[in-house]
């Protein structure tokens, strides 16, 4: 036993001196908090996205009038969903709230935070601090001069198809999609990641492009991410409360891939700006014809199954009826245009069969539209599908 447990501390230290060569010191992060969750605000040094002068949503005549269906609160309470909000006609229509969580309380957006920064691209465009969607990314990250890396334009990066040598592995220790989450320099994990293939030819979804992206909207406005956010965003739509944006370190750079922290009613906001083709109550801050790129599905192959994709747009994702954010563990801002609806789910997990095929997002949309048409005194069902990527 003894000579077993000598053996057992010599590997340990071994591992542990390999670890600290390596650099690669986040593993220790990883192995103690395991997995993401949607409370992990107080895991790392954050920036503050500062909202202005609140505009609250209105109520709707009959708001929260409706007690919510068995179906849909048997999966939000199967799923573990903390926040839920229903916006019909520029109206607060519902919302519940579960466990400790409340309509102020700050969840972690993960990939919704993608379409964040697609719709800063947006802002970044409109005012000239990007000429246009064909721009070089090597005109804002030096870095990126040479070999298949110079023929990266931002357009690339809105759709998916830089084709980075990015393994977007959320279960691996050793991926660099965990590096990103746990580590301390994402800059310097961004820039060593190659271009595998010719720019522009393939869809293939990658949390390095969205930061790569994040790089260069601070290097083109000459901003800190979080700040512009506010500037654009979270001021000009009223936001009740200042959002939260994790760093990867002490005053570093916001992980613009995930992470940015706000409740479900300001995250509804974002949804209706897009709903309505970038107007804010009356106010055009984004050009229409922005909105309408975005939401647009790119159809390029998509680099696993050759097939044209076409359930992404410009960071938005597309459906049937519909278009939407979305983030690991099932946070969605899903918007229906025809029946003016935003939907706002937060929580804990998400379902997908064994295909990968999203689950509870068709449900959602399906149990609301019958819940709402039922209040309305429509009664109709209506069939959805989901892409798988």
């Amino acid at each position: 036993m003894k000579k077993f447990l000598k053996y057992f501390f010599l590997l340990l230290l071994v591992l542990n001196v390999a670890v600290f060569i390596s650099g690669k010191t986040y593993i220790y992060k990883a192995l103690l908090y395991n997995y993401v969750d949607i409370t992990d605000l107080d895991l790392f040094p954050t920036r503050e996205i500062k909202a202005g002068t609140p505009q609250p949503w209105p109520f709707a005549k009959d708001y929260n009038g409706k007690p919510m269906p068995a179906s849909l609160k048997a999966i939000n309470d199967r799923l573990k969903t903390v926040a839920f909000v229903v916006i019909k006609n520029d109206s607060l229509l519902y919302e519940s709230y579960a466990d400790t969580f409340s309509d102020s309380s700050l969840t972690n957006s993960f990939s919704m935070a993608k379409s964040i920064v697609g719709v800063l691209t947006g802002f970044a465009l409109k005012e000239g601090a990007i000429k246009s969607l064909d721009q070089k990314v090597s005109d804002f990250i030096p870095e990126y001069k040479q070999g298949k890396r110079s023929a990266l334009t931002i357009r690339h990066l809105l759709q998916m198809s830089a084709s980075l040598h990015w393994d977007e592995a959320y279960s691996s220790l050793f991926s660099v999609t965990t590096e990103a989450y746990y580590g301390t320099d994402l800059h310097n994990l961004v820039m060593k990641e190659d271009v595998r293939e010719t720019p522009g030819t393939k869809f293939n979804y990658q949390s390095g492009v969205t930061q790569l992206l994040s790089f260069v909207l601070e290097k083109a406005t000459g901003k800190k991410l979080s700040d512009y956010a506010s500037e654009k965003l979270w001021i000009p739509l009223g936001a009740e409360h200042s959002a939260q944006w994790s760093l990867d370190k002490e005053n570093g750079s916001e992980k613009a891939y995930c992470c940015f922290y706000s409740n479900a009613r300001d995250f509804a906001r974002i949804g209706s700006l897009y709903l309505h083709q970038g107007n804010w109550r009356g106010n055009q801050l984004l050009d229409s014809a922005w909105v309408q790129q975005s939401i647009t599905p790119s159809r390029l192959p998509a680099f696993d199954i050759g097939l044209p994709d076409s359930s992404y747009g410009f960071h938005w994702w597309i459906g049937s009826d519909y278009f939407y954010c979305r983030g690991i563990l099932g946070q969605y801002i899903i918007v229906l245009p025809a029946e003016q609806l935003i939907i706002v789910r937060l929580g804990h997990e998400r379902d997908k069969d064994e295909s990968g095929n999203l689950r509870d997002l068709p449900l959602y949309i399906k149990y609301v539209k019958e819940w709402v048409a039922v209040a309305d005194g429509i009664r109709k069902t209506d069939s959805i599908t989901v892409n798988t990527y």
